[in-house]
């Protein structure tokens, strides 16, 4: 670990505090996940109409960082610049669950899909307040090259246990205790608890970035460039590292969005595998060694930077889920079991490729977020602009472009396979045809996702070495 004063070097508990906003809006993000399931099941709209909703809505929801970013961008209140859109995202967030998930059925339905809209819409608002903070906050909260891999580590234990326990309540207590998702109160209690740990989770974030986010701690920055609605496309043409790294970040994304879509985890484990209960159980128990493989691509980072490491942790990823392409294969994974007495060859082998290829995925998916931050301290280096919402937001927008595409996508391939009227329901009957489709949506789409993300780090250029340079000549300028 680095130190000295030439650093603004933060405290473990600082980022890792920090790290729960990501939480909070991963907890609604895997809410979110079973938002079809509600609209399907218990609102009545058909499968393509869901589906086209959803992503003209994800598509707005891109347009709005832009927005959103250029007002944190020229935010400075008495309460900084961060919390305040963290709070109110928050806020936004939890009144738009809950008039989504309680309400929605019960409007007259000729106005029914305009309230959704308009619900959703409120959503969205919310989302990208808080989500451009997370983009956008690791800019003040440390700008050592060797502390920064950090918040990798913090996110990806918090996504892990956001949607990883989403998956674990939803399939072992709520889905068990309502008999499916065709049960409106299954829905309601779960927007109660995401509500609930989702405020509590923004609350430690703001008090993680307090001591960072003042008036008098971001004054260093007052001498800087005045941004503008003009900068996005100025930044675009001559920030290159920021337009690769949106390039390979947006193609993780997309496959992401597929392999973790909640209709494809109820194919592959409610159908192919026959227990849906392994989708919450599988996270339980490979949590721990998990995070051994996230703490070691995180000492990779902080020895070779963060460059080198998501490379070396995509490539490792494209070869895990290489492998558990022939894992799913098998005749036998219908038997795998987490009771102490039905373990089997096959259980370990899903279960240890398992471990290594989410392993990898949390690496992928979260060490960019840092990376952001080094792209947006170029641009200070570059052009004297400070502009961590710009940057954040311009990522998200791309970002949640993508994912909009990666919903829109699923939703056409569940069309095309006759599943236009509903949704794959636990316990349907495993055909060729949907084994073949959970197959390529589960394991081809990260692996095609993952060639396009090493393509364009070939051209990505903040290696560790750079980012010294820069941290020591943004240093030089302010002194």
């Amino acid at each position: 670990m680095d130190s000295g004063k030439r650093y603004n070097n933060a405290k473990f508990w600082q980022i890792g505090f920090f790290s729960l906003n990501q939480a909070a809006a991963n907890l609604y993000l895997a809410l979110m996940g079973y938002l079809s399931y509600y609209a399907n099941s218990i609102a009545g709209f058909g499968v393509v109409l869901v589906s086209g909703i959803l992503t003209a809505l994800n598509v707005f929801d891109a347009m709005t960082d832009p927005v959103v970013g250029f007002l944190l961008d020229r935010t400075k209140g008495r309460f900084g610049k961060f919390r305040p859109f963290m709070l109110c995202g928050n806020l936004i967030m939890a009144a738009s669950a809950i008039l989504l998930f309680f309400t929605t059925h019960t409007v007259s339905y000729p106005f029914r899909t305009a309230y959704f809209i308009l619900c959703y819409g409120a959503f969205i608002l919310g989302y990208t307040f808080q989500t451009v903070v997370a983009k956008s906050g690791q800019s003040i909260i440390t700008d050592n090259p060797s502390q920064r891999p950090l918040t990798t580590y913090f996110d990806s234990l918090y996504v892990m246990a956001a949607f990883g326990g989403s998956a674990l309540f939803v399939g072992n207590y709520l889905a068990p205790k309502y008999g499916g998702f065709t049960n409106e109160d299954l829905f309601q209690e779960y927007v109660f608890w995401v509500v609930l740990t989702g405020f509590v989770c923004t609350v430690l974030a703001m008090i993680g970035i307090a001591q960072k986010d003042k008036p008098e701690h971001l004054a260093k920055h007052a001498g800087m460039k005045k941004i503008y609605p003009k900068d996005y496309w100025e930044i675009v043409k001559n920030n290159k590292p920021i337009r690769m790294l949106i390039f390979a970040a947006c193609t993780d994304k997309f496959a992401a969005t597929v392999y973790s879509h909640t209709t494809v985890g109820v194919m592959l484990y409610g159908i192919l595998m026959e227990d849906y209960g392994i989708s919450g159980l599988i996270g339980v128990v490979t949590a721990l060694p998990t995070m051994f493989v996230v703490s070691a691509g995180i000492r990779a980072a902080q020895k070779i930077g963060q460059k080198k490491t998501l490379v070396l942790f995509t490539s490792l990823g494209i070869f895990f889920q290489a492998l558990m392409f022939f894992v799913l294969l098998s005749g036998q994974i219908n038997t795998v079991s987490f009771s102490p007495k039905k373990v089997n060859a096959i259980t370990i082998w899903f279960t240890g490729i398992y471990i290594l290829l989410n392993g990898c995925k949390s690496i992928t998916n979260n060490m960019v977020v840092p990376m952001i931050a080094d792209c947006s301290d170029y641009e200070r280096c570059r052009s004297g602009k400070f502009a961590p919402g710009l940057m954040g937001a311009l990522f998200s927008f791309a970002d949640k472009v993508f994912a909009a595409f990666g919903t829109a996508f699923v939703g056409i391939v569940m069309f095309f396979m006759g599943y236009n009227r509903r949704l794959p329901q636990i316990g349907d009957a495993l055909t060729p045809e949907l084994k073949w489709t959970t197959l390529f949506l589960y394991c081809g789409a990260p692996i095609l996702g993952w060639v396009c993300s090493l393509i364009a780090m070939r051209s990505y250029t903040l290696d560790k070495k750079q980012m010294h340079e820069i941290t020591k000549r943004l240093h030089e300028k302010e002194n």
